[in-house]
């Protein structure tokens, strides 16, 4: 057992700051950070201030989903609309416009897929199967029954914990899987093929504004939006059917309700930048590397830890991490004193997550600075342990 005057002579060295401060401390799991060389003044400007319904209006929003379907290899069968309220509203979009025709099951390992089940349940009262996992594990995915439609999230924001690939979707599924990807796309190569719904925000991955989704439709999505009339009204933000017939502009640039073409010109831009990169296959390594250098951090220090044990299931985007001891206050301590020294910002765990740090390793975040970040957590950490 260490003396407490070594313990204190050890806290004391810790407390050093460090030399280096990350360059760009921005870990925030959405918004997350922008891409490497943003800067407002590099934004097109020629779509502010006009219609989001005039010709270069729709034409700005026609080209971010062009952008979209090239950087994440989406097959010309699949449809990609620009949708309000975020990945919230494209979720429960689809929950609200295509549920009802088949049984339910809904998965939840973290706070959003408990959101879904709650929508499922108590909104639309469905009596889904629900299969659950606590933090930092998964739900038997060889339990879920593709007879049923299916509600999970690809990558879990606020446990660290991810589905290991689309394998245990079935081909053969009579029910869609509906597949909240927001922490996942640009990170992680979907399986469209396996995929009927799937729903993002801008704020993810790509280091967006927030206030907008992304709603991408397979051919067997589409089949039940035409043959299938909820039982509930539908809001006109939800309405994706018009006179029995797809509202087909909603997949070409003309949005349900009115866009923020600001946030539009900056995703352009992201967008572009993730193609001059390479493409998905850049932007994962990116995300690979950012995650391997962080791992390589928790391994060398004995008080902290991943949430999620399994490197298979674990999140390389949200990293999900535990720290020996800590309550919600002492995270507290940690995540202030580091916004403070500028050395990172809002890494403490999500609110409803067992208290712990939440690190973006996502491709807009550089490898350096991970590196740079791990003498500040032991600083941070022996700050918080002193008092």
């Amino acid at each position: 057992m260490t003396a407490p005057a070594a313990l204190d002579a050890t806290l004391a060295s810790a407390i050093q700051k460090p030399a280096n401060i990350p360059a760009r401390p921005y870990f925030s799991s959405g918004p997350c950070a922008k891409p490497p060389g943003w800067d407002a003044a590099k934004l097109a400007t020629d779509s502010l201030g006009r219609s989001h319904r005039s010709k270069i209006g729709k034409a700005r929003l026609q080209h971010a989903i062009d952008l979209i379907r090239r950087v994440l290899r989406v097959p010309e069968t699949h449809r990609i609309g620009i949708v309000p309220a975020s990945d919230t509203g494209a979720f429960e979009m689809a929950m609200w416009t295509m549920l009802g025709a088949r049984p339910v099951t809904a998965l939840a390992w973290e706070s959003f897929g408990e959101g879904w089940i709650t929508d499922a349940a108590k909104q639309l009262k469905l009596d889904p199967t629900v299969l659950r996992a606590d933090y930092g594990a998964l739900p038997d995915l060889t339990a879920v029954g593709w007879s049923h439609d299916v509600l999970f999230t690809w990558n879990g924001t606020t446990s660290g914990v991810r589905v290991p690939n689309g394998d245990w979707i079935a081909d053969d599924r009579q029910g869609l899987s509906f597949n909240d990807a927001t922490s996942a796309v640009f990170a992680y190569d979907m399986p469209w093929a396996k995929l009927d719904v799937t729903t993002f925000s801008w704020q993810k991955v790509l280091g967006g504004e927030g206030a907008h989704g992304v709603i991408i439709l397979g051919p067997c999505a589409v089949d039940r939006l035409l043959s299938h009339t909820p039982a509930w009204p539908l809001p006109k933000i939800f309405r994706l059917v018009s006179k029995g017939a797809l509202t087909e502009g909603v997949f070409k640039g003309e949005t349900i309700n009115t866009p923020s073409m600001l946030a539009v010109e900056d995703v352009i831009f992201a967008l572009e930048w993730a193609e001059g990169l390479g493409g998905l296959d850049a932007l994962i390594a990116r995300s690979d590397a950012n995650a391997a250098a962080l791992d390589r951090i928790v391994a060398a220090r004995d008080w902290l830890g991943h949430l999620a044990p399994d490197p298979a299931t674990r999140s390389k985007t949200s990293v999900c991490l535990t720290v020996e001891g800590a309550d919600e206050a002492f995270i507290k301590k940690m995540a202030g004193a580091l916004e403070k020294e500028g050395a990172a910002y809002d890494v403490a765990g999500y609110r409803d997550a067992p208290p712990g740090l939440r690190i973006w390793c996502g491709a807009t975040v550089d490898t350096a600075d991970i590196v740079a970040l791990g003498p500040w957590l032991d600083w941070a950490y022996a700050t918080a342990k002193a008092g």
